[in-house]
């Protein structure tokens, strides 16, 4: 028997495929004989073996370019695949968290490609994510943003950001500003998703959901270190590295940056942020990873500006001692297992420890002409642990497959606010200030002061099949329940709540062949107030009394979308569209005061309506295009706006939303050329059309274009680049708003002018 083993074995070719640009291992590829046929896949670390009598094989992978390899006998094979990064049809995983292909997952999923994120370059991880059709993540400054995922430009808890599918922050914990606590430098990829699925991944992903996948440890070892920088005084160390040993492997990675003296006054910054992932595999069908992310972030927050520094570009925040400081350490540990006949198990434990601490500019509470205004500092404080266990079982009736899943999360959180006192400088006519001057802490004063143990529990089930060729039918239900136990020291109770909802889904793809396919869905979504907003005091109390927002209901959406993809011109041209209807009730709306406090109202209904388009088109090797955009209407359909300052009520049923423009796309065209091999060059175009910016579409901003220059290149691993922002130096604000008050006034968010970012990095991978 050991005889005839040890025959087998040498007369067996091994081989390792990876990915060209990541290094990582490829599960799933297919290693087929030159006649065509079938021949060995790679295992979960990217491994195949093939008899030694073999010459030559076709290696194929969804979203890779075909190769075709001579084999040498003997000599073990290292196989590297260029990505198609014209292919919109590629392998997600946040569809149902498990890989699948995107024809087979009837939703709109868009996949930005570990290519495109390296050759962007950002400093910012908005410069990526703006790429995908229908998205605009709005740049706030320093890392800090808002969201629009069919949706107005938004602070609200509509859009979920997980890192390998596991929540950055629990749900009822105030998330919009998650993104701070990402390392974007070891992002391999990241999946969005638009529209909701509540159905798998529960509340919260009801605009949509952002999963950055992170990077695997290499295939061959690997090591990448290089320096950033501005002329604005924005400066980044980044490194990262990579290997495998047999069965373990490994990847670190991070970064430190810093900013000082910027174009926009009062807005240093501080981050540092570091990645460590470790694989095991007991078994090719066994795997233990583990993955541990820490962030530290300190910034000043500027905030706005008034109309006359904005048009003067006179860059100066009316406020010089506001900041917002956020720690976070995540890990998780998941088993995998594939079982026979394609089933799949996984199991992740995970847990959490956050810190937010802030003197916030958008809580300064000014009236009109006034001498003093009132700030706060607040602070809010979470930890979790958790897990989230799946098993996917494939069936042989109607080639189906069967997913069932559970989560559980557990979240102590405790926060506290106080005032503090202002001094204004005002302009001559007194309509605006200058400048704010804090002048006391007021720690007696207390704004808001609870403790509460959260607690989210769920189960989901997904059930898909074929019921005729080419036709795939998938449908799930998932159940949620958050609850939570408080303490309210403001007012001095004790008490629990709970918000339960029902989600379910259905949808539907059909193949048409020839690189074309159909596909249809319905969702529902919900989302639950964050307890920030429950707990907020009320600048008024109610007719009767109640002093904070306990009665605020969740919100509800119902989306109905149609959408297809189509590949044309021998695969020169990827086209991926969707049309989509989210009707919304109970939406909850931020309206500003007069004095610039917030008054929590919820619109009655809502409606989201809008067509988003994607094109991919590579005329050759030297040249790729991209377009991704949207037109879009976000209008109230029952909201009566109740202003509390001067008892008036307006029907603004009809009207758009705030902070909703009805365009925005990004376009980019790169060039490659062979005549300067590894050299790269890129202009991308970004355009957001006009919103109003207020409930009662009164006042309007005329929205923005401007346009972005990169280019690169790679001499043996030395890599230099240079990101040319915003490189005709236009005057815009990527956020404008007002109250409804005929006395407001605008305040912009400016963006930065011109901007010269410049790198060096070099990069090493070694042979195996």
């Amino acid at each position: 028997m050991l005889v005839a083993f040890n025959s087998f074995a040498q007369n067996e070719q091994k081989g390792l495929v990876f990915d060209a640009q990541t290094k990582e291992p490829l599960p799933g590829v297919t290693i087929s004989w030159a006649d065509g046929k079938s021949g060995a896949v790679t295992d979960a670390n990217g491994h195949f073996s093939v008899a030694s009598s073999t010459t030559k094989v076709v290696v194929s992978a969804v979203g890779y370019r075909r190769q075709e390899v001579t084999l040498v006998a003997g000599q073990s094979l290292r196989i590297e695949l260029e990505p198609a990064a014209e292919d919109l049809q590629t392998v997600v995983v946040t569809g149902n968290r498990e890989a699948a292909l995107r024809t087979e997952t009837p939703i709109a999923i868009s996949k930005l490609s570990a290519k495109l994120i390296n050759e962007t370059k950002p400093t910012s991880i908005y410069e990526v994510i703006n790429k995908t059709p229908g998205v605009l993540m709005v740049n706030l400054n320093n890392e800090q943003h808002m969201m629009a995922i069919r949706q107005p430009m938004t602070t609200n808890a509509y859009f979920l950001y997980m890192e390998d599918g596991v929540p950055i922050r629990p749900m009822g914990v105030f998330n919009h500003n998650a993104l701070l606590e990402m390392n974007q430098f070891t992002v391999s990829s990241i999946e969005v998703v638009k529209g909701p699925v509540s159905s798998i991944y529960g509340p919260e992903a009801v605009g949509g959901a952002v999963n950055f996948i992170t990077q695997r440890p290499t295939a061959v070892p690997t090591a990448r270190v290089g320096i950033q920088f501005d002329q604005w005084g924005y400066k980044r160390l980044q490194f990262g590295a990579g290997a495998r040993q047999g069965k373990f492997g490994i990847y670190l990675g991070g970064f430190v940056s810093k900013q000082r003296d910027s174009w926009m006054a009062s807005s240093d910054y501080d981050k540092s942020s570091y990645f460590a992932r470790l694989e095991y595999a007991f078994t090719p069908r066994t795997r233990l990873t583990g993955t541990l992310s820490y962030n530290d972030y300190n910034s000043q927050t500027s905030g706005s500006v008034d109309s006359t520094a904005f048009f003067a570009r006179q860059y100066v925040s009316t406020t010089d001692f506001t900041y917002r400081k956020t720690f976070s350490l995540r890990s998780r540990l998941t088993l995998e297992h594939d079982w026979k006949g394609g089933s799949q198990s996984f199991i992740t434990a995970f847990v959490r420890n956050n810190s937010v601490g802030q003197n916030p500019a958008y809580s300064i509470r000014w009236t009109t002409g006034a001498a003093t205004a009132t700030g706060q500092i607040n602070s809010n404080d979470f930890k979790s642990y958790g897990f989230i266990a799946q098993h996917t079982q494939k069936l042989n009736f109607l080639n189906s497959k069967l997913i069932v899943g559970t989560t559980l999360d557990l979240s102590p959180n405790t926060y506290y606010a106080y005032q503090t006192d202002l001094t204004t400088e005002l302009r001559a006519d007194k309509k605006s200030v200058i400048k704010y001057t804090q002048v006391k802490e007021r720690p007696d004063i207390q704004l808001a002061n609870y403790q509460a143990d959260i607690h989210n529990v769920a189960a989901y089930v997904q059930y898909d099949f074929e019921p005729l060729p080419k036709l795939r039918l998938s449908a799930g239900l998932r159940y949620d329940r958050m609850a939570f136990d408080y303490t309210n020291a403001l007012d001095k109770s004790t008490g629990s709540k709970d918000y339960s909802q029902a989600t379910p889904k259905i949808g539907a793809t059909y193949d048409l062949g020839n690189g074309k396919g159909l596909y249809a869905n319905y969702a529902k979504g919900f989302s639950p107030p964050a307890l920030t907003s429950i707990f907020l005091k009320r600048t008024t109390p109610t007719a009767s009394g109640d002093l904070f927002y306990y009665n605020l209901q969740p919100t509800k959406f119902d989306n109905m979308e149609i959408g297809g993809w189509a590949s044309l011109l021998n695969n020169k041209v990827y086209v991926d569209a969707a049309l989509y209807q989210m009707n919304g009730t109970n939406e909850l709306l931020s309206i500003r005061q007069p004095d610039n406090s917030t008054d929590y109202q919820s619109a009655g209904k809502t409606l989201h309506r809008g067509v988003e388009l994607g094109v991919t088109y590579r005329p050759s090797k030297q040249v790729f295009f991209r377009f991704g955009g949207t037109h879009a209407v976000h209008q109230f359909v029952e909201f009566t706006l109740s202003q509390r300052a001067s008892d008036v009520i307006q029907n603004v049923n009809g009207k758009d939303m705030p902070s909703a423009p009805r365009t925005l796309w990004n376009t980019e065209i790169s060039y490659y050329p062979v005549w300067l091999k590894n050299f790269r060059t890129s202009v991308e175009w970004q355009h957001v059309a006009s919103w109003y910016q207020n409930q009662t579409s009164t006042v309007n901003y005329g929205g923005y274009d401007f346009a972005n220059v990169r280019v690169g290149y790679q001499w043996k691993g030395i890599e230099v680049f240079s990101n040319i922002l915003n490189v005709t130096n236009a005057l815009f604000a990527t956020n404008a708003t007002r109250g409804n008050n005929a006395t407001d006034r605008t305040t912009y968010t400016p963006a930065a002018p011109r901007t010269f970012v410049v790198g060096v990095q070099y990069n090493f991978a070694g042979k195996r």
